[in-house]
């Protein structure tokens, strides 16, 4: 296993890489309470909790694995924050699709994700779109998601004459879930490894104590059955190729194409994994994300994909494939934990989409904000996600505005004939929203 995992040419042990695994799932346990809170919007979607609660740790679990063995990155995967609250808040419950049909939407953007990472069309699709709109993607889901935690916390509400309002702050939940935002922070500020899972825990508990959270009756169980979302992908396949879910594929692949590139390339570079500024194992590690996305929607979840939270593991010296595996293992043994996760409500979750959103946002800075054709198109992409409380309208209007901004100010011969191909399409989708 030393051999296969390179160990003597990486410099690490199994202690190191053990204790990298812990630290990197503890970073991103929270994925566990979230996502099924999500996907299911407290029942809204129709979505089975306990079977979205399996299908998150199970892909969590496959996921790593195959990143881990396939391409030996300490880089763990799970469905991705973000991309469920597209799944389950635009098109949903904002677009009216069934999310058997949603399912299926995510397990084809799986399908083209891995016919386009093995041909190589990757690399040409990654190069056409400008750094600055792919960065406003990041900050746009950031704020939207942290948007949706201000909701859920009761933190904002909705007001006819203003749209949104401050809500009522001396409420006990409302008061929980700020807890748990200040909890967060701090642990964040003091660069505490796990602190979103921790915050998480403290509020949860305070809320116990005060009788805001319902106590576990059972602190393990059997897994919750995944029989409501197995397979639903496939059985309702062919209901997605159509004009409104086009646009929704599309979102799926571009948001995952591009927080998974975004996210190797972070983690091999703390890792010293970089070599003359390439990814060594490009191919495999992009394959191993888009089987997880298809793996993932099999079993009823959103887009599995690489995780930034990785970065901790590595700080704690993680170096190997090994790491990853270890994360996978402590996925499936939380599995077994499931009626602890009662006492995890909206409440106490806020906290994390609110943090989560932050560390989104942090991609603002690499906008180049100096040039206006490019400022334009990269502020309407970012501020259209909240706004239109959807992801894809966000970037179809920042897609959209790109050609025009670049045409005016004399630079069409800049604009890659990709961007030309997503102008038509982005306009298509909106005209089908319409």
């Amino acid at each position: 296993m030393k051999k296969f995992f390179q160990f003597e040419e990486l410099g690490t042990n199994y202690r190191t890489e053990f204790v990298a695994g812990l630290t990197t799932f503890l970073s991103m346990a929270y994925i566990l309470f979230v996502n099924p809170n999500t996907l299911s919007a407290d029942g809204a979607t129709g979505m089975d909790w306990g079977a979205v609660f399996t299908a998150t740790a199970l892909a969590a679990a496959v996921g790593s694995l195959i990143m881990g063995l396939l391409a030996k990155y300490p880089v763990a995967l799970a469905p991705g924050m973000g991309l469920n609250a597209f799944f389950a808040y635009t098109v949903v419950l904002g677009n009216g699709v069934p999310w058997e049909t949603a399912l299926a939407g995510v397990l084809v953007s799986g399908l083209i994700f891995i016919v386009l990472t093995i041909s190589g069309i990757r690399e040409i699709i990654i190069n056409a779109i400008p750094q600055s709109l792919k960065m406003a993607v990041g900050a746009g889901i950031g704020l939207f998601i942290a948007f949706i935690g201000f909701q859920n916390a009761g933190i904002v509400v909705g007001n006819d004459a203003t749209m949104v309002a401050l809500g009522d702050l001396t409420s006990a939940p409302v008061a929980l879930a700020i807890l748990g935002i200040v909890v967060t922070v701090i642990f964040l500020a003091l660069g505490i490894k796990g602190g979103v899972f921790y915050g998480i825990v403290i509020t949860a508990i305070v809320g116990m104590i005060f009788n805001l959270v319902p106590l576990p009756t059972e602190i393990w169980s059997a897994p919750p059955s995944l029989a409501p979302t197995f397979g639903q992908a496939f059985l309702h396949f062919g209901d997605v190729f159509t004009g409104p879910m086009i646009g929704v594929i599309l979102t799926f692949l571009f948001v995952d194409f591009f927080d998974t590139a975004g996210t190797l390339v972070a983690v091999a570079t703390k890792a010293g994994l970089m070599k003359d500024n390439k990814l060594p194992k490009a191919g495999k590690a992009l394959f191993a994300d888009s089987a997880a996305t298809v793996v993932g929607a099999t079993l009823g979840t959103s887009t599995t994909t690489s995780y930034i939270e990785s970065g901790t593991g590595v700080s704690a010296g993680g170096r190997s494939g090994l790491t990853a595996v270890f994360t996978a293992g402590f996925f499936l043994l939380a599995l077994f934990f499931s009626p602890l996760l009662s006492v995890v409500t909206e409440e106490v979750t806020a906290p994390a989409l609110i943090i989560v959103g932050i560390m989104m946002a942090s991609t603002l800075k690499d906008i180049e904000w100096d040039q206006f054709e490019i400022a334009a198109p990269a502020f309407l992409t970012v501020i259209m996600m909240p706004l239109a409380y959807s992801i894809a309208t966000g970037i179809a209007v920042g897609f959209i505005f790109y050609p025009i901004t670049m045409i005016v100010k004399g630079k069409a011969k800049e604009i890659h004939p990709i961007m030309w191909f997503l102008f038509v399409v982005f306009i298509a989708y909106l005209g089908f929203l319409a």
